[in-house]
């Protein structure tokens, strides 16, 4: 962990994946900024990443095409002055990456290449590596945040976001490798600690992502949206029963042509969508989901896709590791969780309802996903949304009246009544996964009733919202309400923590979702 070489920050951000670090790179040299993250810098989910990035570059595409598939994909949910605002600076964020040295796939002609994945409706998706996007972006922006020595606390176990009288955010405390409790004042916080893969049995995240920030959000007051809307990658590689963190299977390949197959050799997907193999996430995710529930099993035929090994690399690689050869022979799939469509409310700006607490990236709701987010948004929306929280806060950076930073020599205390890890991804799994009912989230309800620990609130919230929203809509599905209501067009379910210190999910009209937002203390 770096050691501390100021007293106090005017901005400290939680979190070092493309989000976090696009907000302290455009707040670099403009004021004191750190960055705290619970990995090795560079690290997290980002670096994981096999999609590209999708931005309007070809001649016949346009910020408006991104911006309607973006909101088809979303299941019509999405918001659509922040789906544009995603469209439309999406190519300067591109821009931004070759500025600082990333390094994205040509075409022959030196072109920027474009591919296309599931829900785009044109080529627009722009890859580094093949399938190595998310490794090469995190190399760009943790190389950028190393020149401009930002400071940087890795192996951080934030526990807490320090709030004031009036209940601004002033500041974190976390736990380092050392066992001791650090405070870190500083005059805004910004949350961009990633998803909530961790807390499920299987998933395309690494399990130190275990959506901390959702509970860091709820104990410093702010509200929570959308969490039901989790989306589980159709193509995971299917190791046959293998839970935490497994191989993703990027969709691109179904991009150059790869076919899901059934036993027999069957298109699992004909005749189910107008896109078939690219039909949005959750459609190919529950056709998967179907077949194996019926005791089949689901393949990937990526044999007719042309030097595959040279263009998926990472597919390849993780393919021979388990003894499968994707240029010879099909690649066994299954569904895994993947990505959290919600998060911590924000505006279009990343200012959630917490004066000097904002959030972005996957921690964050900005309503650009809907209910089910568009293959390659993700890392392009780290980088637009990440530039404008650092803008937003440096137009108005605050004078930091917070006491200096302290450290104490505090053990690291021990939660009570806290359900273990474990027991928290099996009751998601078997609760909240990609198919949903009642009765089953109830019990899931019941099983985690007592506990402590942003992990714990935040498998608590997922529950009440999924029971909540009773209605099926993009990824979230219910079976035992397995349309989508009219009554719950315009509904948000919002979670905030209730008085008795559990998630407490309730729903409001998506004209409300800005209201209280972007406050100053």
């Amino acid at each position: 962990m770096t050691s501390l070489r100021r007293n106090d920050y005017d901005v400290v951000v939680v979190g070092s994946g493309v989000a976090g670090l696009a907000t302290a790179l455009g707040l670099a040299g403009l004021c004191r900024v750190a960055v705290v993250t619970g990995t090795t810098l560079g690290c997290g989910s980002t670096s994981w990443a096999q999609g590209g990035l999708a931005a309007a570059l070809g001649p016949d595409d346009s910020a408006a095409l991104h911006t309607a598939d973006t909101m088809s994909a979303g299941a019509g949910f999405g918001d659509l002055a922040a789906t544009q605002v995603l469209a439309e600076a999406a190519p300067t964020s591109l821009a931004e990456l070759l500025r600082i040295g990333t390094r994205l796939d040509r075409d022959p002609a030196g072109r920027l290449a474009l591919t296309r994945e599931g829900g785009h409706s044109i080529r627009r998706v722009v890859h580094a590596g093949g399938d190595a996007s998310g490794a090469e972006v995190s190399r760009a922006l943790t190389a950028a945040v190393r020149r401009d020595d930002i400071d940087v606390f890795e192996h951080a176990d934030v526990r807490e976001v320090l709030t004031s009288p009036a209940g601004a955010a002033t500041g974190i405390t976390f736990w380092g490798v050392d066992g001791v409790l650090t405070t870190v004042r500083a005059a805004t916080v910004v949350l961009a600690t990633g998803g909530v893969g961790g807390l499920f049995a299987a998933s395309t995240n690494p399990p130190e992502v275990r959506g901390s920030g959702l509970g860091l959000a709820l104990r410093a007051g702010a509200a929570l949206v959308d969490l039901e809307f989790i989306q589980f990658h159709p193509t995971a590689l299917d190791l046959d029963g293998t839970t935490g963190q497994v191989p993703l299977i990027t969709e691109a390949l179904r991009g150059e042509g790869a076919v899901l197959r059934d036993e027999r050799g069957r298109s699992v997907m004909a005749g189910r969508h107008p896109l078939a193999d690219l039909a949005p996430r959750d459609v190919v995710a529950r056709r998967i989901d179907a077949v194996r529930s019926a005791g089949g099993r689901v393949w990937l035929d990526a044999t007719g896709v042309a030097d595959v090994a040279h263009r998926f690399p990472t597919v390849v690689t993780s393919c021979r590791a388990h003894g499968i050869d994707p240029a010879r022979e099909p690649i066994p799939v299954a569904p895994a969780q993947h990505f959290l469509c919600g998060g911590v409310r924000t505006d279009t700006w990343g200012a959630t309802d917490v004066p000097q607490l904002f959030a972005v990236g996957e921690t964050a709701a900005t309503g650009v996903h809907g209910a089910n987010r568009l293959a390659s948004n993700s890392l392009v929306e780290g980088l637009v949304f990440g530039r404008r929280v650092a803008t937003r806060i440096a137009l108005n950076l605050p004078t930091a009246s917070a006491p200096s930073t302290r450290t104490t020599s505090s053990s690291r205390a021990v939660e009570v009544d806290q359900p273990s890890l474990g027991q928290i991804r099996q009751t998601l799994h078997r609760a909240a996964g990609i198919r949903r009912t009642g009765a089953g989230l109830a019990t899931a309800a019941s099983e985690l009733t007592s506990g402590a620990g942003n992990e714990w609130l935040a498998a608590a919230a997922i529950v009440a919202a999924a029971a909540e929203r009773r209605e099926s809509r993009g990824c979230h599905w219910r079976d035992d309400h397995p349309a989508a209501s009219n009554l719950w067009q315009g509904r948000r379910v919002v979670v905030r923590l209730g008085a008795d210190g559990r998630p407490v999910a309730s729903t409001e009209s998506t004209e409300q979702h800005h209201s209280s937002l972007g406050r100053t203390a």
